[in-house]
């Protein structure tokens, strides 16, 4: 009874439609409505109206549908998380530009390099990371508008990847400081290291300009903000951003590894030189021996002054070595699952929008922006300049900062003097 009041219900309908020539410009409907039984003519013309509009709202809603619905708990917890790590890396960042630029022991053209990692990742924080955590606390929805959608991603694409190669730059710079250190000093200026230090910028900036000139469209259709999505633009920032200087990084890292253990074999010293067991009491033997002996402990002494003059290469080796070890390691493990999926996301979800969770993609690209916090710890831990001018600054200890260092390093000096490490 239901089903055939409601299909008289829609007959008497469609023959009123029909009269009143609401169904004129359908086209070949009007020739199916003349020809056919009007229980037909329902399926026949139901089916072009609805599956266009279903369609249409897929399209819509494909690229928000992964936008989450945070509960106020939740919200509390994202909330706090991330404003401790944005304020923690700004803070971080911060010293190291305030020490370098103000402190004169530590204005040193090596230290350009340490300096523009620092801004690079200040930058991280002070214009990307407010956002991000803005737009996941609300669940991953876009609020900022489409125009400052192509400048946030430019911000973030051009700031993490300064970042990125900066590091790649400072591995570089430590090898030949390591394999080449009579030379690479005197090739070491302010005016060379300014002109790197331009360069990597340059390089970072590049990335962000295909979209911003029609290559390739950043995705954006009022919900979400995410890169351009092209294969060949994916291809290229990857590469660029993270790939080739990871390679470099790795490479550097085993020359310089490899440099420490051919030092280590070269300077490690047996011992003095120890008399034959056997004594003879001819005098002309026991004179030969003993100038012999003479000629031995002189050719020491020699090889002991030389190898004093090489504890602090050597050192410098291993340092250099275990800290771009560790810098390594923790580039790796923090932008690595990042750019794994930044390259395969293409060609999985296709060019339009993301397929994957919204969860893994901000969980990732928070683990990117970690690499930024832990910069500045670092290069502090390894860096005693730096650990004792974070400390006098925490403690609003202004005053002979400078003066400090200079009493730390001919402390350090003397020390090695008195007690040089022979056996290595």
């Amino acid at each position: 009874m239901f089903v055939d009041f409601n299909c008289s219900f829609f007959n008497v309908n469609m023959r009123s439609y029909v009269k009143e020539g609401r169904v004129k410009d359908h086209g070949a409907t009007t020739m199916i409505l003349e020809t056919l039984d009007p229980r037909l003519l329902i399926v026949q013309d139901a089916t072009p109206t609805t599956l266009p509009t279903s369609n249409v709202m897929e399209n819509d809603t494909r690229c928000g549908e992964h936008i989450l619905r945070h509960g106020s708990v939740e919200k509390v917890l994202i909330g706090g998380i991330l404003t401790m790590l944005t304020f923690m890396t700004i803070c971080g960042n911060l010293l190291v530009v305030i020490s370098v630029c103000f402190v004169k022991k530590l204005r040193q053209p090596s230290n350009y390099l340490i300096v523009s990692l620092a801004v690079a990742d200040l930058s991280v924080a002070l214009a990307v990371m407010p956002f991000v955590s803005i737009t996941d606390l609300i669940g991953g929805q876009w609020i900022f508008g489409q125009f400052f959608c192509n400048v946030f991603i430019a911000m973030d694409v051009m700031c993490c990847t300064a970042s990125i190669m900066t590091l790649c730059v400072i591995s570089i710079d430590r090898y030949l400081g390591i394999t080449k250190p009579l030379t690479y000093p005197v090739r070491q200026s302010g005016r060379c290291m300014a002109k790197i230090v331009l360069s990597v910028w340059l390089l970072s900036a590049s990335i962000t300009l295909p979209p911003l000139f029609g290559w390739a469209q950043n995705v954006n259709d009022g919900k979400v903000c995410l890169i351009s999505q092209d294969f060949g633009y994916t291809i290229y920032s990857t590469a660029v951003a993270f790939y080739i200087p990871i390679s470099v990084m790795l490479i550097m890292y085993y020359r310089i590894y490899r440099a420490a253990q051919v030092s280590a074999a070269k300077h490690t010293i047996a011992g003095f030189p120890r008399a034959d067991e056997d004594e003879s009491v001819d005098c002309v033997t026991a004179a030969m021996k003993l100038q012999k002996e003479v000629e031995e402990c002189a050719n020491f002494s020699r090889l002991l002054k030389s190898d004093r003059k090489n504890i602090s290469i050597f050192k410098r080796e291993q340092k250099a070595a275990t800290t771009l070890g560790i810098v390594v390691g923790a580039f790796s493990v923090c932008w690595l699952p990042f750019f794994i999926l930044s390259t395969a996301r293409p060609f999985i979800c296709g060019v339009q929008c993301s397929c994957v969770p919204f969860w893994v993609e901000r969980t990732l690209l928070w683990l990117g922006y970690a690499n930024s916090l832990i910069n500045p710890f670092i290069y502090a831990f390894f860096n005693r300049d730096l650990r004792t001018t974070y400390r006098n600054l925490l403690r609003c200890k202004y005053r002979n900062i400078n003066r400090k260092l200079s009493a730390a390093s001919m402390h350090e000096a003397l020390k090695l003097a008195e007690r040089p490490d022979l056996v290595l």
